[in-house]
């Protein structure tokens, strides 16, 4: 009869304390708890089901929202890690409907048991806390707080990242005493990041949080904290795409970072800001000049490279099988004299079109060149570098993918004056 009320179908009816009791101390841990789970499950039955041996049936009593605080108190601080953390939901699933004076003491005595499981010994328990209160603008401000300065940054990243809790001065707080390693990106990521905390981001030289800051269209951004940010870029590649895709970049700007990114990035930068012509060509033109500045050979190797290049091209015998040599030899000295003389480009534009580590532009630079889309493909990998990821394919296997109007506009960048 009394495993009918806990089993049975239809309404589950109330259970009498007496029956209570003769289910908490069946040998089955199913019925206890079934019986922890039952609403009408009486305080002081739940209380001693916080004892029971079976973590499963513990970790019923911790989600039931009926469980009185002291039993709450106890499973805080529970050995098995599921009990707790079952807990740690149900806390942050009642705090937002514990208001009003009717239920301040509920709410202090749910306070004191979300304070135990905010120092849980478990980054796992904490991160359940702050991933359950991050947009929480009821929570209490000093366990937001805790949470944000967490040595762990699955603990500490939610609530920096989305907390309306926490105001500028807090954060610049955080910031100035140091966060968890990795979450600074979750503090350069907030919506709508103020000037200060923009500048403190940016003051600590930490890279990926400095990308997020620049991803961040929302955050608000000094042009002197700008300014740091281009010159801390220059050496430190995983920068360069971040600073051109910035929403807020003045010309100026725009400039200085032409000044050190990959051709690849300048490009992007006058497609994605719409630029005059004119300012266009003044950026081909710096990118032209930096890197032909940056490539050399030395002389006895320029003048032997050309030497023979010019050997074969005036025997008619510099075509697509000596370059295929030359690139599978890692002759690149030849390699860049046979191009010029193939494409008739000067000998600095075909080195600065090959260390762009662009594919599209290389690529071009072999069509010019009038050879195949396969030794197009090696002259990418093998002699320019290119990233796997910008490296360019043939169409249907054997074919350049570019018609001839795209080829001349990539080369564009390299040939116009």
């Amino acid at each position: 009869m009394i495993f009918g009320k806990l089993f049975g179908r239809g309404k589950v009816k109330e259970i009498s304390y007496e029956d209570s009791k003769d289910l908490a101390n069946s040998e089955s841990p199913k019925v206890r708890a079934k019986l922890a789970a039952n609403p009408s499950t009486k305080a002081e039955v739940l209380y001693y089901l916080t004892d029971d041996s079976s973590p499963d049936v513990r970790k019923v009593v911790a989600k039931n929202e009926r469980t009185p605080h002291q039993a709450n108190n106890i499973l805080a601080r529970d050995t098995d890690i599921d009990v707790r953390s079952e807990l740690a939901r149900k806390i942050c699933r009642l705090l937002p409907s514990l208001s009003g004076d009717e239920a301040a003491q509920i709410r202090e005595q749910t306070i004191e048991v979300l304070e135990v499981l905010a120092e849980d010994q478990l980054p796992s328990i904490r991160a359940i806390l702050s991933e359950s209160l991050k947009d929480s603008l009821v929570a209490p401000k000093h366990v937001i707080l805790a949470l944000a300065k967490d040595a762990e940054e699955i603990v500490a990243s939610p609530v920096l990242e989305y907390s309306p809790l926490l105001s500028e001065t807090d954060l610049l707080e955080i910031i100035a005493s140091g966060v968890a390693s990795g979450s600074l990106p979750a503090v350069a990521r907030r919506d709508n990041l103020g000037e200060d905390i923009s500048e403190a981001v940016a003051a600590t030289l930490d890279i990926p949080a400095v990308a997020a800051l620049l991803a961040n269209k929302s955050a608000r951004v000094r042009e002197e904290t700008l300014d740091q940010m281009i010159s801390q870029a220059e050496g430190i590649e995983t920068l360069h795409e971040p600073l051109v895709m910035r929403v807020d970049l003045s010309l100026r700007a725009m400039k200085r970072i032409a000044g050190f990114v990959a051709m690849s990035l300048v490009e992007k930068l006058v497609k994605k800001n719409g630029l005059s012509s004119e300012i266009e060509s003044e950026l081909k033109k710096q990118v032209r000049n930096r890197i032909e500045e940056s490539s050399s050979l030395t002389e006895e190797d320029e003048s032997k490279s050309e030497k023979r290049a010019q050997k074969l091209w005036s025997a008619g015998r510099l075509n697509e099988e000596t370059m295929m040599e030359a690139v599978n030899s890692r002759e690149i000295s030849f390699v860049q004299m046979g191009l010029g003389l193939m494409t008739g480009m000067k000998i600095g534009t075909v080195r600065s079109i090959l260390n762009s580590r662009n594919g599209k532009v290389v690529t071009a630079l072999c069509w010019k060149a009038e050879l195949s889309m396969r030794l197009a493909i090696k002259m990418q990998t093998e002699i320019a570098h290119v990233p796997p990821r910008d490296v360019v394919n043939a169409r249907d296997g054997v074919e350049y993918p570019f018609n001839d109007k795209d080829m001349d506009w990539q080369l564009s960048f390299f040939t116009a004056d």
